[in-house]
């Protein structure tokens, strides 16, 4: 009845909204998309690696257009832009593994890649006991604990990738929903999550055995990602020494040499009684690094409030991608034309839309471009840890990152559906152009805590991202997914993600008009997003609340 009561301001005054919409959706065009999408994504920007020329030019490029549109300089000082302190490390590895008299090499990078956060520039993992430890989980909540009594200083950790993935009693065929939520990934499942686990337990590595299926991308991707320059915010905190992944068939490879089966310790991984394996085997891994301190740059217009101006919302989209890698053969741009060339223009164009808006919005609305995304989120975390609106004061965070190419849809997915009343909102303007609203059709992947939104979610604003539908007007069914698929399988991450022919932005365009709704109603709203009962995120926006409103 509360949560109706609350929602109640909201319904009535949707009305007015459908009758303002016509004024915000003429801004937002195809071509203009397009056009932007093109420049972003050009050889030109070389990828728009941090601390590039890629980025002075992406830099420069939305500058230009905020001012050009109407934007104040989003930071304080009149700045358009916010420094980005980081730390830049590209290591390459020799490894090998050692047991009884046997040495055994592991080849950089096709069977291991490793990385480590420590700016020196060699960091050595001597023999250290390899001990198997399962998903690296350790959940009260769910009673959980992977680690036991272990102690694992000087030891390196060998985990499964993703959350625990436990059959449902009464239906093996299912996941069970009441342990780490079912099918839907939890933060427990995130690699940052392991990593940061295993230094909180005093080891001195982790090696993560990758599987395409729960991770969601191939292990090539792995290589792209890690394998280059990373990056850390300085002053960050404290990290494991060293890190690394296994490819799946050299995992299995490996653990059958010291006489255990890789599905057979997955299996003994499922259960609560599981205990970590010692797996009579020492890993050394030798890193040479390149560092660097760089400074990188978020990049924000805003459009001040005429009635509530120290209230905010902040539409977001990381500008980075991977940069050039010359290492490799022919092409060596990771262009980043779906990752994200397509979000930054989705935010040009709604910045446009309501900037030209009149009467102007009642609150700040904050269009803030993040740096390294690719790194860990980092961009946004820096905001989320130095925001110009105070987060108490910051009503919600809606997030765009790889919008759709490929035409109308009769759907819209929303990554972060079921955690605030941001749902009734996206409902609504959903139901405006006679479409349904959709969970993540693919929640194992754990895209709620790879996209920007999640710095905001985590600081207590309510926060999603709206991703493309997959159900496609005109096409057969499961032409959405095998569109995703193909994409993950062929060109994430890798040099290929440029535009391609047939590039249909028709629902980008209904997509952005959607989120022009959305924010609108946001704006004009006197009740504020918030979290439902029972969410992680709650009680850190009512802390927030309690102190500020």
């Amino acid at each position: 009845m509360k949560t109706l009561l609350r929602l109640l301001p909201l319904c009535l005054s949707l009305p007015l909204v459908a009758q303002e919409l016509p004024r915000i959706v003429r801004h937002i065009g195809a071509e203009d998309l397009m056009r932007h999408i093109r420049v972003l994504s050009s050889d030109d920007f070389g990828g728009r690696g941090p601390a590039t020329e890629g980025e002075e030019k992406t830099v420069a490029y939305l500058v230009e257009h905020f001012r050009e549109s109407g934007l104040e300089p989003g930071f304080d000082g009149g700045s358009w832009t916010q420094e980005v302190p980081l730390v830049g490390v590209r290591s390459t590895s020799r490894g090998t593994l050692h047991f009884g008299s046997r040495t055994v090499e592991l080849a950089w990078p096709q069977d291991h890649v490793a990385w480590t956060a420590r700016p020196e520039p060699r960091v050595d993992l001597v023999e250290s006991p390899l001990v198997f430890v399962g998903y690296g989980v350790e959940a009260p909540e769910y009673r959980w604990d992977d680690f036991k009594d272990l102690d694992c200083s000087g030891k390196t950790l060998l985990m499964l990738v993703n959350d625990p993935q436990i059959p449902h009693p009464g239906d093996p065929s299912r996941l069970d929903p009441d342990l780490f939520k079912g099918r839907e990934m939890t933060y427990y499942g995130r690699w940052t999550y392991k990593l940061e686990q295993a230094a909180r337990k005093g080891a001195s590595g982790v090696v993560i055995i990758h599987e395409t299926g729960p991770a969601g991308y191939p292990y090539f991707v792995v290589i792209n990602s890690w394998s280059g320059e990373n990056f850390t915010l300085v002053g960050g905190e404290e990290t494991i020494p060293v890190a690394a992944w296994f490819s799946t068939g050299r995992a299995r490879t490996l653990l059958s040499s010291l006489g255990h089966d890789l599905d057979e310790l997955k299996e003994r991984a499922l259960r609560r009684d599981f205990n970590p394996v010692p797996l009579g085997a020492r890993i050394s891994l030798h890193l040479e690094n390149e560092t660097r301190t760089i400074v990188s740059r978020n990049v924000m217009g805003r459009i001040t409030g005429k009635r509530r101006p120290g209230e905010a919302v902040v539409v977001s989209a990381h500008w980075d991608h991977l940069g050039t890698d010359p290492r490799l053969q022919g092409d060596r741009i990771y262009n980043g034309a779906r990752d994200n060339a397509t979000g930054l223009a989705g935010m040009l164009e709604l910045a446009q839309a309501m900037a030209a808006l009149e009467p102007g919005p009642e609150r700040t609305l904050l269009f803030l471009a993040t740096a390294a995304e690719e790194q860990g989120l980092l961009g946004a975390r820096y905001y989320a840890e130095n925001p110009v609106v105070p987060l108490n004061r910051t009503l919600a965070n809606l997030n765009l990152d790889s919008l759709n190419q490929w035409g109308r849809t009769r759907d819209i997915v929303v990554i972060g559906r079921g955690t605030s009343t941001l749902d009734s909102l996206v409902e609504w303007a959903a139901g405006l152009q006679g479409r349904v609203v959709k969970g993540d059709p693919e929640p194992e992947k754990g895209y709620n805590y790879r996209f920007d939104h999640f710095q905001f979610a985590k600081s207590g604003v309510p926060a999603i991202s709206i991703d493309s539908g997959i159900e496609y007007r005109g096409r057969p069914e499961g032409y959405g997914m095998e569109k995703r698929n193909e994409y993950r399988r062929n060109d994430y991450h890798s040099v290929s993600d440029e535009i391609k022919p047939g590039w249909d932005l028709s629902g980008m365009v209904e997509d952005l008009q959607l989120q022009a709704a959305v924010l609108d109603r946001i704006d004009r709203s006197p009740e504020w997003p918030a979290w439902f009962e029972g969410n992680e995120f709650r009680a850190v926006r009512e802390r927030s609340l309690g102190r500020g409103r």
